[in-house]
């Protein structure tokens, strides 16, 4: 009898441990069908890598789709090197094939990277900042640098020239189920540094905040910080279970808006859109530079900035779905 119970006892135990260990499954499972598995990066290699697809935004490629302009103006000889952020890439691409020798640049496919000596380079924010405080490149395109990158700068000895050539909007990503379609400034403010953390203070669902964070350095990453005023952006480890709020560039994530389940929110009652963005309306617009050491003594350098703030390189700027600085 005394072994039958023990039997009885342990198949009971074993029963016991494989419900926990299925429990545990079906928990894993559940978490992976809703959350992981939608924010698994169905994107080419490419766009995993460069955050943006740059052998469909190369100059002299009719299939190109940075936009296009003819123009008197052709820059030859010493070439400014031109880098800078994702979002702007098809931006100063645009002004190579504008104003550049055709075939000047040089791009890898298989590589996924440029030639050294390509004028026409991509090594995105932090990287392309660096190179531009090295001499790597001539013309860097972004958002203002933040505050660590300028004192970078003036730690190294380096003057930098910002020049305005046009303007985007600075713009706030919810899941598209989110009921909040709009928020004031001062509530945008309150979710990323704490006071809101709960999505029900600011007319939303009961649900936590989770705010969510771009690299140092990044250009979007120094919008936001700008955008705070130096506050500390608050985090929620446990936030995945609740709401997410990002942002970014118009520019930059419109296609992600368009494909659905994304959608940008109103600032202030005003929509982040075209009309908006030109007529200053939209609170939250930006402006955005071309920056070049104070010391480069390239002709080529003023030439080219002085062009980009021409009608033509304004009219550029705006077919490739920006904002001119003079709008």
């Amino acid at each position: 009898m005394t072994d039958e119970r023990a039997g009885t006892t342990l198949t009971r135990q074993i029963l016991s441990l494989a419900a926990i260990l299925l429990g545990f499954l079906l928990f894993w499972a559940g978490i992976w069908w809703l959350i992981t598995s939608r924010c698994v990066d169905g994107q080419s290699d490419e766009m995993r890598a460069k955050m943006i697809a740059v052998s469909e935004n190369l100059p002299f490629d009719p299939d190109s789709r940075i936009a296009h302009c003819t123009t008197d103006v052709q820059l030859s000889g010493s070439l400014p090197v031109l880098d800078g952020a994702a979002a702007l890439f098809p931006v100063y691409s645009a002004f190579v094939d504008a104003v550049y020798p055709s075939g000047c640049v040089i791009y890898d496919a298989d590589a996924g990277d440029f030639a050294a000596d390509s004028p026409l380079q991509f090594r995105n924010t932090v990287r392309g900042f660096d190179a531009l405080l090295s001499g790597d490149a001539d013309v860097f395109f972004s958002a203002h640098p933040s505050a660590d990158q300028m004192a970078q700068a003036e730690a190294a000895g380096i003057e930098l020239i910002l020049t305005p050539i046009g303007r985007e909007a600075f713009v706030f990503l919810v899941n598209e189920q989110n009921p909040v379609d709009d928020l004031t400034v001062e509530q945008l403010r309150g979710l990323f540094t704490g006071r809101y953390r709960n999505w029900k203070q600011v007319g939303g669902a009961d649900r936590p905040v989770h705010p969510i964070k771009r690299i140092a350095g990044s250009g979007s990453q120094a919008a936001l910080e700008a955008f705070l005023g130096g506050e500390p952006v608050y985090s929620n480890p446990l936030g995945f279970m609740g709401g997410s709020i990002g942002y970014s560039f118009r520019w930059y994530v419109t296609d992600v808006v368009g494909s659905g389940g994304v959608k940008m929110l109103s600032v202030n009652g005003i929509f982040p859109d075209d009309a908006s963005i030109r007529d200053g309306s939209y609170p939250l617009t930006t402006v955005f530079y071309a920056m070049v050491r104070a010391d480069n003594d390239n002709p080529n350098v003023p030439r080219l900035i002085e062009w980009i703030l021409s009608d033509e390189g304004q009219a550029l700027i705006t077919a490739s779905g920006y904002s001119g600085i003079g709008e």
